[in-house]
């Protein structure tokens, strides 16, 4: 191997240098504070699993997505996790196995064997929260109120919230009869987007032409607010899992508008791009000029039902790094302080008495240090030690 080549780290796998590391604890910190006043408690999952505990309920996106090893001592295979989702409801399920309503919020390192995004990242920082044992749409507008304070916390307040019901998409699908085949391509040409496609498809199966507009007309229910109204015209008579679901979005605006008034809002009624495993309201905030998604949630009542307990769940994950590259927060920068090397008791008392007192305190390993880099010096004035300013 060239030497060039050691220093090499492998694609979509980068590292936080000082400042940016600073920046990212930073925001952490401020965001699990922000979680626990609102009632969540942090737990940390480990980051390796077995397979097929890591993955169950996540659906074949998750599975693609997951690094696998061999467990040396057992033999069995392990997984490293791309997602915090399914290890949050297993501790839900098995190691908490309270009735009440559950509130918890996570952070740590993830890693994937493909991009996420346009951004290239498999490497990172997922912060996010949970809520699991209510199933009313009150649970889901808390976990998405928290993902956008989570936003406005980090710097970002100018963006787009993307909103969607699977139960239409799925309640059209449902209604028309078609086959599992039939079905799964039509699921498809929406995840594609290929409309003509679409309109030729649809005009050979075998269903009524009032199915068919339905199917047809689902893709292009796309767009602002003005878009729930056409939709209930457009959809009137599919289900009542449909209107349903259309009202339940109708509230959620009413919502939004009054806490956020500053978010612009979208829908795209036919999307089922990332949500293989959610199963009611989901949502997704973008910024304005960055392709991807900078935070995402939505409901998923079944994901704990193989771990031995089915309860309603919601929640919602973001990107650390992601959050920093966008908002760039200034780090508060602690005053530097240079000290000689610890030589008496009374000078270890003072440096112990500045660091808590929230200075940062360096010791003067050598005659090389550039002085003008730091605030203060200590100086010993007749034995006390003196913070004396460093003349820049």
């Amino acid at each position: 191997m060239a030497l060039a080549d050691r220093w090499l780290l492998p694609d979509g796998v980068d590292e936080a240098l000082p400042e940016k590391a600073a920046q990212i604890e930073h925001l952490r910190r401020s965001l699990l504070n922000l979680h626990e006043s609102w009632g969540y408690k942090l737990v940390i999952p480990p980051l390796i699993e077995y397979l097929d505990s890591l993955l169950t309920g996540a659906g074949s996106d998750l599975e693609i997505e997951t690094f696998k090893v061999i467990d040396q001592l057992s033999g069995r295979l392990m997984g490293i996790r791309a997602d915090f989702t399914s290890q949050v409801a297993r501790i839900d399920a098995h190691c908490l196995k309270e009735e009440d309503i559950q509130r918890l919020s996570y952070s740590g390192s993830v890693l994937r064997t493909v991009p996420a995004g346009l951004d290239g990242t498999r490497s990172p920082i997922q912060l996010g929260a949970e809520l699991y044992g209510h199933g009313g749409l009150e649970s889901d507008l808390e976990i998405l109120s928290l993902m956008l304070e989570t936003l406005r916390v980090a710097g970002l307040e100018k963006l787009v919230l993307d909103i969607g019901h699977v139960d239409i998409v799925r309640g059209v699908i449902e209604a028309a009869g078609l086959s599992e085949a039939d079905q799964v391509k039509l699921s498809e040409l929406y995840k594609a987007k290929d409309l003509p496609e679409l309109e030729v498809f649809v005009a050979q199966l075998n269903a009524t032409d009032r199915v068919k507009s339905w199917l047809t007309a689902l893709p292009r229910l796309c767009g602002g607010v003005e878009v729930l109204a056409k939709a209930s015209s457009v959809l009137d008579g599919v289900s009542k899992s449909v209107s349903d679901a259309i009202d339940m979005l109708n509230r959620v605006v009413e919502v939004v508008k009054s806490r956020f008034p500053q978010i612009g809002l979208h829908f795209d009624l036919s999307d089922l791009v990332s949500y293989s495993y959610h199963t009611g309201l989901v949502f997704a905030a973008y910024q304005p000029g960055h392709g991807n998604a900078i935070a995402r949630g939505g409901r998923y009542n079944n994901i704990g039902e193989v771990f031995g307990r089915s309860r309603p769940a919601t929640g919602f994950s973001t990107d650390l790094k992601t959050l920093v590259s966008l908002s760039q927060p200034n780090v508060e920068q602690k005053l530097r302080v240079l000290s000689p090397v610890v030589s008496s008791a009374k000078l270890w008392d003072k440096l112990n008495k500045l660091r808590q007192e929230g200075y940062q305190v360096v010791e003067q390993l050598d005659d090389d240090v550039r002085v003008e880099k730091f605030d203060f010096q200590l100086v010993d004035v007749d034995g006390d030690w003196q913070l004396q300013a460093v003349s820049k």
